[in-house]
């Protein structure tokens, strides 16, 4: 395999991994004292629900770069409304609530286009007979 399309084959992957764990840092709030340390781990396990469905989608990516690439961008620019409408209601700045999508969705849209790209690259390269 060339360097580069070894580079555009672990990029997506890499940076998949790190935007699920910044995602699942945010099942951390689920840690309170006035709850007991069962009612900690049942909350704590019911935050984590949109980082196992991040992980899933990761296996699929990893197997079929395309259909996963096509999954994570969707999600990414799916989502991205929401979230803006989400945190424009708490904190009624515009500047802010880009900003979160800056971190939380689009990092999947770019995930999504460097699996395609993998994908198209690794079909390129393939030689033909």
């Amino acid at each position: 395999m060339k360097k580069s399309i070894k580079v555009f084959h672990w990029l997506p992957r890499i940076i998949c991994i790190l935007a699920i764990l910044f995602v699942s840092l945010f099942a951390a709030d689920a840690f309170t004292p006035e709850l007991t340390i069962w009612q900690q781990i049942g909350a704590f396990l019911i935050h984590l629900i949109p980082s196992f469905i991040l992980v899933a989608l990761l296996v699929v990516a990893w197997k079929w770069e395309y259909i996963g690439g096509i999954i994570f961008t969707i999600i990414g620019l799916g989502l991205s409304p929401f979230v803006f409408v989400h945190n424009y209601k708490m904190n009624h700045s515009v500047w802010m609530s880009l900003g979160i999508i800056l971190a939380i969705t689009i990092p999947f849209v770019i995930v999504g286009v460097l699996f395609i790209w993998s994908h198209k690259m690794k079909k390129r390269s393939i030689p033909k007979d």
